[in-house]
């Protein structure tokens, strides 16, 4: 369990402190919107109505006592900058701060940010990657060229094991995981039958593992 604080309950704020929230950790929220607050107020540890662009206020929420704070300000930058400046300032231990355009992130890095996170761009490089291939059912990028994806069995991969396929040495990625009926269930033999209706959890270099999202 962490403690987190949310300051800025937009949309992306509210899913994130919702979602948080589910997850066991202790969350507080801070936003000038008294409406946005109470709407959250159910679910949440704590709540703050207030401008964080007020030193006071900032400095009154103990913002070195939480493990992680983020700043998920979309609408106005200058106050994303400032209060990610602020929370360093104050002792933060992590800040993650939330950017709607590429060329913020340098700016609030050089504030103070340790992170800086780009949702709307991150979810639409993932939807493309997911539908501009013919089998991707899912996926997600752990760096820029290693990624994980959960594929459909290729037509000629079926009634083989991964052996025959020769998986490793052909194509230079890992099956780690068959997920069926919902279930994920590890891989741990090499004698392993891919089956019509599985689903392959795939992990390697985003290249290698581009040469089989198309095939039948």
């Amino acid at each position: 369990m962490k403690t987190v604080l949310i300051i800025g309950i937009g949309r992306f704020g509210k899913h994130l402190a919702t979602r948080m929230t589910e997850l066991g950790n202790e969350v507080m929220i801070v936003d000038k919107e008294e409406e946005k607050i109470n709407d959250l107020l159910p679910c949440v540890t704590r709540a703050h109505i207030g401008d964080c662009m007020d030193e006071k206020l900032l400095r009154s929420l103990g913002v070195s006592n939480f493990d992680i704070c983020f700043v998920c300000i979309g609408d106005n930058f200058q106050a994303s900058l400032e209060i990610t400046s602020l929370l360093k300032e104050f002792g933060a231990k992590y800040v993650v701060s939330k950017a709607d355009r590429t060329i913020h992130e340098k700016f609030l890095l050089r504030n103070g940010a340790d992170e800086v996170i780009h949702p709307e761009r991150d979810v639409a490089l993932r939807a493309a990657r997911k539908y501009s291939a013919r089998n991707v059912l899912d996926y997600f990028e752990l760096a820029e060229d290693f990624s994980i994806f959960e594929i459909e069995v290729p037509d000629n991969w079926v009634d083989k094991s991964i052996k025959q396929v020769n998986v490793r040495s052909r194509y230079n990625i890992n099956i780690i995981a068959i997920k069926k009926n919902g279930k994920i269930i590890p891989v741990t033999s090499a004698e392993h039958v891919f089956m019509e209706n599985q689903h392959l959890i795939i992990a390697g270099n985003t290249k290698d593992c581009s040469r089989i999202l198309d095939m039948k």
